[in-house]
């Protein structure tokens, strides 16, 4: 069995009611069988259970935190025993996000009380994906109407949206998707995500490419979502048109692989992605021999003005760096934040690809 554990997360009225019909749909056709576990504090708050009905904030959290817990190790109790090939289990928020709705001291109590580490917490999911709220850049559709436990207004939607992309932030597969367009485009984002990380068929994105002054990471350690993680990835011969890359991402002295092929159609990327264990990475790059091409890079992950930008930095390179971004229009304009620099746009120029840039550093 291909058992899998994702979280679906957001700020208050992001769409994440309507995104679990989308996935029911979308994977069950794809041969998963697909289980929910529904929203702790929404039953909880329903029910009585809330906060401001509980002694403090902290009792409130700590019995929260366990009943999320139990659900989940049960949900994948019970897919266990279940006849099937492929399971995805999709929760609605995680245990990261009681983060969001408390102090760090608070948060540490509940770690001890539950007996678990916030890295043990995070590695429970596979993969996070984050749906923005509509109060930030869709406010006109944020609303009560879905929702009886909801009580924030728009102002703390948006701050509580900003909480949870910090509290998530530092799992390696962590996604978010913004309010760039309208709903139904919104959810087709999440559906493409969720099945490129599951390694189904996608439909290409397009890639922009932008080389930019080294920036000051300090500065871009300061704007929302910012990650930084190490990688070190390796390119091995294939006997086809596609390309074979392996890469191993350090984030918090965390290793995890990845094994990725890709090919391109119609100017356009296509990519089916896997998960790899150490023995499996290491006999790989064995096995790659004279051949191998192999690239570090430390990759800086960042949101501004509604967009997702990667910023590459290469040992080679001390004056500069290269920016990615992935949008869904070919004329899809680019906001670039002010802290980076633009010397110029090099989508497609093959000398800043990394297969020519690990040439580079093998020199």
């Amino acid at each position: 069995m291909k058992l899998t554990k994702i979280v679906i997360t957001g700020g208050p009225s992001a769409g994440k009611t309507t995104a679990m019909s989308w996935v029911q749909n979308a994977f069950s056709k794809l041969g998963y069988t697909v289980l929910f576990v529904p929203e702790t504090a929404t039953e909880f708050i329903t029910g009585g259970v809330a906060p401001w009905t509980c002694g403090t904030n902290l009792d409130y959290q700590k019995v929260q935190m366990e009943l999320q817990l139990t659900k989940e190790r049960l949900f994948e109790k019970a897919a266990r025993t279940m006849k099937a090939e492929k399971v995805l289990i999709v929760c609605d928020r995680g245990a990261i996000d009681n983060r969001a709705y408390m102090n760090d001291e608070e948060f540490a109590a509940v770690l001890q009380e539950v007996g678990k580490t916030e890295e043990e917490l995070l590695l429970s999911y596979d993969a996070v994906f984050h749906l923005v709220s509509a109060a930030k850049g869709a406010e006109e559709f944020y609303t009560y109407a879905n929702n009886a436990a909801r009580y924030e207004t728009v102002s703390q939607a948006v701050l509580m949206d900003d909480r949870l992309i910090e509290a998530w932030k530092k799992h390696p597969r962590h996604c978010v998707i913004d309010n760039s367009v309208e709903l139904r485009e919104k959810l087709k984002k999440l559906i493409a995500a969720i099945r490129d990380f599951l390694g189904e068929p996608a439909p290409p994105e397009i890639e922009r490419k932008f080389l930019v002054e080294m920036p000051d990471l300090e500065a871009l350690a300061e704007l929302p979502g910012f990650r930084r993680v190490e990688i070190e990835q390796a390119y091995l011969p294939t006997t086809n048109d596609e390309k074979l890359r392996v890469r191993k991402w350090v984030e918090n002295g965390q290793a995890i692989y990845y094994k990725t092929r890709r090919r391109r159609l119609n100017g356009k990327k296509l990519e089916v992605e896997e998960r790899l264990t150490q023995r499996s990475y290491k006999e790989m790059l064995e096995e790659a021999g004279d051949a191998l091409q192999l690239l570090h890079k430390t990759r800086c992950s960042l949101q501004y003005d509604g967009q997702q930008f990667n910023v590459n930095i290469y040992p080679f390179w001390t004056d500069k760096a290269i920016v990615k971004i992935e949008l869904n229009e070919e004329d899809g304009e680019v906001r670039l934040p002010p802290e980076l620099k633009l010397i110029r746009e090099v989508t497609g120029q093959v000398e800043y690809k990394d297969y020519t840039l690990a040439a580079l550093e093998k020199a």
